[in-house]
């Protein structure tokens, strides 16, 4: 059986559809209950990591845990986590953690990412780390704006960076998890090419068959929107990435082919398959 932690995201969904369209058993793990059905080989268990005891039950007779650590992970013991894990006979663990723990090493707003990195390599169990690049599900965030006006604001309208979409996450976790060769290893994930803002409005104005207005946000005013959900320390780290990417972040990674032995979804091909998010 495999254990899936936050079940209901981005990933999460994906990731619990693939494995068990794989055959696999699985428990899917969220804070908050699913908002349709579960898959026939799929049981849902509500628990929260910031209490590592409630994930007990989910775990018990688990082979392999997949550990996605919410928001930045403030509250959370990654030790007890594993611990829990461990104690319940679970053998092999991927962590999701980001390209930002590897390109800014120094950024507070990753050092409960490092943390957790530490711990699985601590743990004893067999381990692998993914470190996905930006969600191209982050455009999510301009989807009022698009229903309402057909516009999209936001900073730094012509740098691109090679945004991965959530389904191939799923997919290489899928494969690690199931395949015990991905053990021992850290695996950056991207897309298949650097999409600035603008070129990501003009897709979703293209799957739309409507024109989408880009208007360039200043950082001042980038800063002050995100700060309304976001911690300061995430905020300033965000804005570093999308406004002065490092080589590395700009760099688009071969990994996902490798794994999966196909190219990465585009943030076109993204679009088109959650369109509706934006009629």
């Amino acid at each position: 059986m495999i254990v899936v932690t936050g079940a209901t995201g981005n990933v999460g969904r994906h990731l619990v559809q693939n494995l068990a369209s794989a055959g696999e058993w699985v428990t899917a793990v969220s804070r908050r209950a699913p908002a349709g059905e579960m898959p026939g080989t799929v049981e849902f268990q509500q628990a929260d990591p910031a209490r590592p005891e409630t994930l007990k039950p989910s775990l018990d007779g688990a082979d392999a845990l997949y550990l996605l650590v919410p928001g930045d992970g403030a509250g959370l013991d990654p030790y007890a986590i594993l611990e829990t894990a461990r104690a319940a006979g679970v053998r092999r663990v991927v962590l999701q953690s980001s390209q930002a723990t590897a390109t800014r090493p120094d950024s507070p707003a990753h050092t409960r990412l490092r943390t957790f990195e530490g711990a699985v390599r601590e743990s004893g169990l067999r381990w692998t780390v993914l470190r996905p690049s930006g969600f191209a599900s982050n455009a999510y965030m301009w989807a009022a704006s698009i229903r309402s006006g057909r516009t999209v604001a936001a900073p730094f309208g012509d740098v691109g960076l090679p945004v991965i979409d959530p389904a191939d996450i799923a997919a290489v976790a899928a494969e690690a998890l199931r395949d015990g060769s991905h053990a021992g290893r850290t695996y950056e994930l991207t897309g298949p090419a650097p999409v600035s803002p603008r070129e990501q409005a003009r897709a979703i104005g293209e799957a739309l068959g409507a024109p989408v207005r880009f208007v360039e946000q200043s950082r001042a005013e980038a800063r002050e929107l995100l700060l309304r959900f976001m911690p300061a320390p995430v905020v300033d780290s965000t804005l570093g990435i999308l406004g002065e990417p490092t080589p590395e972040e700009r760099r688009v990674s071969p990994a996902v082919e490798q794994i999966l032995g196909r190219t990465p979804r585009t943030f076109a091909d993204w679009t088109a398959d959650n369109i509706v998010a934006f009629r």
